[in-house]
């Protein structure tokens, strides 16, 4: 990345030494929700490609729980995948799908508030550390490698300390979509709230909240829809193929994560049979945050053609994003799915029905859950957590 860098003097150069590695043909790619025509939108669609948020392996930062690992290399490629998909829907929060990224382009304190929570410390909530930690409480040892159901499950806690982005996240079970149970958990009641500066505070807690600006909230809650899927035994079903396809085309896509075993990639779109996506497994050294709080923020953006796959090459264990930042893009989510999906398909991918199946337990919305320190020592308020030396391990949740 940085010999790329160094090479080129902009940003326009850097891309169009890389064209060449799409096909000349008549046909579309399809990037998150968006279609580029390759003879004409080229250049197009490779900037829209290097705007996203480009998690990769990092060194050198402080060791997980103080005594773990200083490196993801090896067993974090899945947590990075998850990384790039809610950066996606934070930035359709609150830059919007269009926005772009541009080297020299001066880029709104939102985009820098939205990178401060990926930063690799302790004290940055969606860090590779929270995220590690995070994943003991679903059977996974620091250091092991995480399936897409785990990561979402993560994302799912780790965001319902995350004040300042109030995501609703909600993960779906077995291959069914609840539309009931997402818009009791989208539209919450008015309530106290804190909102964060942002996802650090003082360098010190990735969870506590900015005290000082008290504000009422409510309304609908801006969605993260995961929905974890399993598409064949071994390999992909084909028959799933078109609809998997289809899904990149939504307006609201944050694309999918999967791959191949122990080897995870995060994808954005397609190109005929072949899926895009951008891959985690570049060893980088780790990037602190500088004194005024901002991030050299070149090695998160990819700056070249992304890697493309067979699509029946994919690993049947994926996990599908989508993101609605307000109800009525839900509601045309659901049409969408309705149209595009689940009538075109003998064999569907998921269901998506509006009540709450009777045969499950209630629908409880996800609230802050308690924090338990490696020692089970009851943690009453997040502003704790990072008040003692050590470090913290979290336990179950």
């Amino acid at each position: 990345m940085e010999s790329v860098l160094s090479k080129y003097e902009n940003q326009t150069t850097v891309l169009s030494e890389y064209l060449e590695e799409f096909p000349e043909t008549d046909g579309s790619v399809w990037i998150l929700g968006r279609q580029y025509h390759l003879k004409t939108d080229k250049s197009k669609l490779l900037l829209d490609i290097s705007a996203r948020l480009w998690f990769t392996y990092r060194r050198k930062f402080s060791p997980i729980g103080g005594t773990g690992p200083s490196s993801d290399t090896g067993w974090g490629c899945m947590l990075r995948c998850g990384q790039m998909m809610l950066a996606q829907a934070l930035i359709c929060r609150h830059l919007g799908r269009d926005w772009h990224w541009g080297r020299d382009k001066k880029q709104p304190e939102e985009y820098h508030r939205i990178l401060r929570c990926f930063i690799d410390r302790k004290d940055c909530c969606y860090s590779i550390h929270q995220m590690a930690q995070m994943g003991v409480g679903e059977g996974k040892s620091i250091g092991e490698w995480f399936g897409p159901n785990t990561v979402a499950q993560v994302l799912k806690k780790l965001a319902l300390f995350d004040e300042w982005n109030s995501l609703a996240v909600y993960v779906s079970m077995d291959n069914t979509v609840v539309i009931e149970d997402i818009k009791k958990m989208c539209w919450s009641p008015p309530q106290s709230s804190s909102v964060a500066r942002g996802c650090t505070l003082s360098h010190r807690s990735a969870l506590s909240q900015n005290k000082n600006t008290a504000v009422f909230c409510s309304g609908w809650k801006p969605l993260l829809l995961i929905i974890p899927l399993r598409l064949g035994i071994n390999h992909i079903n084909p028959i799933y193929i078109d609809a998997f396809k289809e899904c990149f085309k939504m307006p609201q896509s944050l694309g999918a994560l999967g791959g191949k075993p122990n080897n995870a990639y995060y994808f954005i779109g397609f190109l005929g049979n072949e899926l895009i996506y951008l891959d985690p497994h570049t060893t980088q050294i780790f990037v602190d945050l500088e004194e005024n709080g901002m991030v050299d923020d070149q090695s998160f953006h990819c700056q070249q053609a992304p890697h493309r796959m067979k699509i029946m090459n994919l690993d049947p264990s994926v996990a599908l994003g989508f993101f609605c930042k307000e109800e009525k893009d839900f509601d045309n989510w659901c049409s969408l799915v309705q149209k595009e999906i689940l009538k075109l398909q003998s064999l569907r991918m998921f269901e998506l029905v509006q009540n709450h199946p009777a045969h499950w337990p209630p629908f409880i919305p996800p609230a802050k859950p308690e924090v338990t320190t490696s020692g089970a020592e009851l943690i009453e308020s997040t502003d704790k957590l990072f008040e003692l030396e050590e470090e913290f391990e979290i336990l179950s949740v």
